[in-house]
């Protein structure tokens, strides 16, 4: 399938499914609008001669992809989309050369997809049990994940349009995101960074990647999209920390304009969802491969070898 036949095909099923209401936004859904915006205000500086043959492929935190484009932390509602759809997925993924990145709740099939060979990251919400939080940390590190974490942006939970939907959480302490790296024995991620502030204080627990984003809009509202904040964040993190980023990323042009902002990898949330209700295991792996082909495409036609020497004045704002 074609990207544009996955997204249509996927949106009208999800439609008539009871749980379509998740693809919506916290309150006014400020947000989902402003990623667009946010998106639509860079456009590609060409230059063609002297160009090279480009390569996706990528290596991260010891992990070797074929691409850059990854699936954001969620497991809710795959399940109800599909039969074994997280097995789907983690298979999808896997072919199409991708990570899989599980939320909260941590799946019960954790070590199976893990044992599916495709590079997992699994991360917990910051729990206002920490007893039960640093127990579920220890659970997915059991499972055999390559990287584990927190989503640091839950601490007042999380909603949709007028609708408590996650609740039981807290914010945390620098001391005990410290605490967190003690635990964890994996390469360790921090995600829902949105400010140089929380960046440093990631870089000072010790953290080996952030993943910059506004939770889908599930958070709170008027929160920014990371470009508007993605520069003031490199300036401290860059040779620091990884980044990655996720927000509203549809097509290569999307993911190409976060490697230019300085993402080593570039999450997709609302697309894969889509894609299994679409397709199934082949939709997440043509999702996945029809986005890393535009993405190849560009970077032949804006100087760019790998997506680590995609550059950041490639981008004119408007």
């Amino acid at each position: 399938m074609k990207l544009t036949e996955i997204y249509e095909k996927g949106k009208e099923v999800l439609k008539r499914q009871d749980y379509n209401f998740a693809l919506d936004a916290v309150e006014t859904e400020f947000v989902m609008a402003n990623n667009r915006r946010v998106l639509d205000r860079y456009t590609f500086l060409q230059q063609c001669i002297d160009g090279t043959e480009p390569t996706t492929h990528t290596s991260v935190l010891g992990v070797e992809l074929k691409t850059p484009v990854i699936m954001s932390a969620m497991t809710m509602p795959i399940p109800a989309i599909a039969e074994e759809g997280l097995m789907k997925v983690a298979r999808g993924l896997k072919e199409a050369g991708s990570l899989m990145w599980t939320g909260t709740p941590v799946p019960k099939e954790l070590k199976a997809l893990a044992e599916t060979g495709v590079p997992l990251a699994a991360t917990v919400k910051p729990l206002k049990n920490r007893k039960r939080m640093f127990e579920t940390l220890e659970e997915i590190q059991e499972a055999g994940v390559h990287w584990a974490g927190i989503e640091i942006d839950v601490g007042q939970g999380t909603k949709i349009k007028d609708r408590p939907i996650i609740a039981g959480c807290t914010p945390m302490s620098l001391a005990e995101l410290k605490e967190v790296r003690k635990e964890i024995s994996a390469k360790m991620i921090v995600k829902g960074v949105l400010s140089r502030q929380d960046a440093e204080k990631c870089i000072e627990a010790g953290a080996d990647g952030i993943m910059v984003s506004n939770h889908g809009g599930h958070t709170i509202d008027y929160l920014p999209h990371p470009f508007q904040v993605m520069d003031d964040i490199m300036e401290i993190a860059r040779d620091r920390i990884v980044v990655m980023v996720d927000g509203g990323f549809r097509r290569g042009s999307d993911v190409c304009k976060g490697l230019a902002f300085g993402a080593s990898l570039v999450g997709l949330g609302r697309p894969i969802l889509w894609a299994v209700a679409a397709g199934g295991q082949e939709g997440v792996k043509s999702l996945v491969e029809e986005i890393t082909e535009e993405l190849r495409r560009i970077m032949g036609m804006i100087g760019a070898r790998d997506p680590q020497a995609v550059p950041r004045d490639c981008l004119l704002e408007s």
